[in-house]
């Protein structure tokens, strides 16, 4: 499923237009954003919980040459899911 098949889902699930079912996505993923942007985290209750982790500085390795090269520290999304969530999947 791809965000265009999403949001017909929406229109269809909440019977409201896919204009109106694309800004209610977009308000919701605009959401996610600024808050893990601020170092928060999002928590929906029986889906998950989106946070923002540190990966530590490594060393990798370029697969072209095997010459060794420095990866810096970044900050990065990480999504968890939630007992609903995995409960849906059994």
């Amino acid at each position: 499923m791809n965000k265009t098949d999403l949001i017909e889902h929406i229109a269809q699930q909440a019977d409201i237009s896919k204009a109106a079912a694309t800004r209610a996505l977009e308000a919701m993923i605009g959401g996610v954003k600024t808050t893990l942007k601020k170092g928060g985290s999002v928590s929906i209750v029986g889906f998950g919980t989106f946070a923002v982790t540190k990966r530590a500085a490594r060393t990798g390795r370029n697969p072209r040459t095997g010459a060794a090269i420095k990866i810096k520290a970044a900050k990065v999304p990480k999504f968890r899911p939630g007992k609903g969530l995995k409960d849906a999947l059994i």
